[in-house]
């Protein structure tokens, strides 16, 4: 289908008629234009109808596995095609290190030098689609003029023969990709001649023809010999897929790598038991010839392929890349962030520490770090200037990634450095870009020296942009959750009031899980030689809930200051949250505490029933008579409740984020609280409150906030 638009991409109108069009208008565009800019590679999407989307119509030269995350490719999404339709331009990658830096995402799924160019096919008024083509990793950083001329003219060629075919009702059928034409099953026919066959087959090392798709259509006897599996098994299949030890993620790369940047590409095998193999690969446009030999001096070679040679493996696999972005979505705080990128990226990459850098009124702020056995050499960066000429400062404020492959070359462009050394030989300096803007710098720290090839580099940068992305999040969390309860601590009591006859202790904690403000309030208020008590708790975890626990607070007061008795405060602040219309319900418990005569009067609305332990340790639930939540019926009226409070009682006030969590009944909770209170409810009263809250701590955190206030009748 064919989407249009008028002025702006996302608006679109499918073609209605359905006539046959005679040839494959777009996979011939395409092919052409790939031709006359020496391009390998190339796809065309269209604009999917009633949607602002993009969809990949045909691709030319490659398969089309390869491009499999982008079929469908939403107008916002950050990808080259996407903003080449939005914002009406040719988009250009130079290479893999500007692919990382710009696009991420892609670069982490495919860390292979290559260049792309990305542009819309639209006329003046309505945009079609769009088409990238792409170019091997040799290809100059620049595109040159002549490549701009003729891509962009050929896009529009295109764009108009998409208009004329909407004009006349000529839909567009479905085109196959464009690949290299099948080769031929039989050693003769691929290599020309007889003689040419009996030559490959005296060779001393193996050889293989893979097409496109990686599918071997020819292998001599001393490559079946080696590899240990019969030509007859292996014509047809991917190698990677037909021999059980070559069935690595690592090895499907390479071919994915060899055939993306049109570069030879090798790797070391082991096949069991004992024997290495050394694999090379030379891609061409119709496919891959593969070289098999043994390998000799393993450990040499091994110690090469781990340092640095012409094409190093892979160092996170896609699916890992899938799980590390699974994990990253999960991270919710800054350090959250920390840990993830210590369990699952440094170790992927060889790294022995980390520290994430960000910045604070133009200084440098340590927002977390990992592996340092010394944290002061870490700490010491923290409040530096971002002027300093240090490396982290550098990072952070330019954007451009610096590798250092051992101290030397580090202290030559730093000095200053020299004077504190961290113990470790090699650095990454990975800037944390997300939505266009600088929010941090990854530091990764080696133990010994380490060079940074240009395929690393780029997985590197590519993971920071993920990386980057959950910072984000992190850090704008953390400040509204610093905020949040900042706000719900300035709304609670800084510290409760001297009683007459009662000691008192408190705690407030909040949920885990999530980062609203809570409702949950408690408060004592000296009253006419007696004194009262409050808990409570609004519905709902935002600033609404947070300001509406407030103004109950203080309408509780100022009813007990003006000697309301315990119905009335409760029926009044009854009627005056209904009054103020919020549409939140509240639960609450009111007490008014007589300690001198060893009593205490109860009003319930809604609330969890509070516990009573008596001095001799039995602890009993107090089953209220009570009314409805606080704010549903203006005509409720709250009965009271009177309850002996000997010298040495305890009265347990809480919220119900102390004995609610998935999957609990709440009379176990209940009973299990109460005998968790019988054996300790001697200790002293801050000691016991925490212990309180100790016991019902859940494993996976708090999902609701937490209240409780401890009243104890002295003696």
């Amino acid at each position: 289908m064919v989407g249009v638009s008028d002025g702006e991409p996302s608006a679109q109108a499918p073609a209605t008629a359905r006539t046959r069009v005679g040839r494959p208008l777009l996979s011939l565009a395409l092919a052409s234009m790939m031709d006359e800019v020496h391009a390998h590679s190339g796809a065309v999407y269209l604009l999917a109808s009633q949607e602002p989307v993009l969809e990949m119509a045909v691709m030319v030269g490659l398969p089309r596995a390869f491009a499999a995350p982008w079929e469908r490719v939403g107008l916002s999404a950050p990808v080259p095609v996407a903003d080449a339709v939005r914002e009406r331009r040719l988009v250009w990658v130079g290479g893999e290190e500007e692919m990382a830096r710009l696009y991420p995402r892609i670069s982490v799924v495919l860390p292979y030098p290559f260049a792309l160019a990305a542009l819309p096919v639209a006329t003046e008024s309505t945009a079609y689609g769009a088409v990238f083509v792409t170019w091997p990793g040799s290809h100059p950083p620049d595109l040159s003029d002549r490549e701009r001329t003729h891509l962009t003219a050929a896009c529009g060629r295109l764009a108009a023969r998409l208009a004329r075919a909407l004009e006349d009702s000529v839909p567009l059928l479905p085109e196959p990709d464009l690949l290299a034409g099948p080769a031929l099953a039989g050693a003769a026919g691929t290599l020309g001649t007889v003689e040419s066959a009996r030559m490959v087959a005296r060779l001393p090392y193996g050889l293989c023809s893979l097409d496109l798709h990686g599918r071997i259509s020819f292998a001599n006897a001393a490559a079946a010999e080696l590899i240990g599996v019969p030509v007859s098994e292996l014509l047809g299949t991917q190698l990677w897929a037909s021999v059980p030890w070559l069935n690595d993620p690592v090895y499907e790369d390479r071919y994915r790598a060899a055939l993306l940047s049109q570069q030879s590409t090798s790797f070391v095998a082991l096949r069991p038991p004992g024997d290495w193999l050394s694999f090379r690969l030379y891609p061409s446009t119709t496919g891959l010839s593969l070289r098999i030999a043994r390998a000799r001096a393993v450990a040499e070679m091994n110690r090469a392929h781990r340092r640095a040679d012409d094409t190093p493996s892979r160092l996170v696999t896609i699916s890992q890349v899938l799980g590390l972005a699974g994990a990253l979505t999960e991270a919710v705080s800054v350090q959250d962030v920390v840990q993830l990128v210590a369990d699952e990226i440094a170790p992927a990459v060889g790294s022995r520490a980390l520290v994430v850098l960000g910045s604070r009124a133009g200084r440098l702020h340590v927002l977390g770090h990992h592996g340092y056995p010394d944290p002061h050499l870490v700490e010491r960066f923290d409040g530096l200037p971002l002027i300093e000429r240090t490396p982290g400062t550098h990072a952070l404020t330019t954007g451009v990634p610096a590798f250092y492959e051992d101290r030397q070359e580090l202290e030559r462009l730093y000095p200053a450095e020299e004077a504190t050394p961290d113990g470790f030989a090699a650095w990454a300096y990975l800037p944390l870009i997300a939505s266009g803007r600088q929010v941090g710098t990854l530091v990764l720290a080696y133990a010994e020296r380490h060079p940074f090839p240009a395929d690393e580099r780029a997985v590197l940068t590519s993971l920071g942009g993920l990386i980057a992305q959950a910072l984000e999040r992190a850090v704008l969390y953390d400040a509204k959750h610093q905020l949040a309860h900042g706000l719900q601590a300035a709304l609670l009591p800084h510290s409760l009031p001297p009683l007459p006859g009662i000691d008192a202790a408190a705690r407030y904690l909040p949920a885990t899980q999530g980062m609203d403000i809570g409702g949950d309030f408690y408060d004592l208020v000296p009253a006419q030689g007696q004194a009262a008590a409050v808990i409570g708790d609004v519905q709902g975890h935002n600033v609404t809930a947070a300001g509406l626990m407030g103004q109950i607070r203080t309408a509780v007061r100022a009813y007990t200051t003006v000697g309301q008795p315990p119905a009335e405060v409760m029926t009044s602040t009854n009627r005056l949250l209904i009054d103020l219309g919020a549409d939140l319900f509240a639960s609450c418990l009111y007490l008014r505490l007589d300690p001198e005569h060893g009593r205490a009067v109860m009003a319930r609305a809604g609330h969890p029933p509070p516990l009573l332990r008596r001095p001799d340790g039995r602890v009993r639930v107090l089953d209220l008579a009570g009314g409805p939540l606080l704010g549903i019926d203006g005509s409720a009226v709250y009965q009271t409740t009177e309850v002996d409070l000997a010298p040495g009682s305890v009265l347990v006030l809480y919220t119900d984020g102390l004995i609610e969590s998935p999957g609990t009944d709440i009379e176990d909770a209940l009973a299990d609280l109460g005998q968790v209170l019988a054996a300790i409810g001697d200790l002293p009263l801050d000691e016991l409150a925490d212990r309180l809250v100790e016991s019902r701590a859940m494993p996976r955190g708090r999902i609701d906030d937490v209240a409780v206030l401890l009243l104890r009748a002295r003696g």
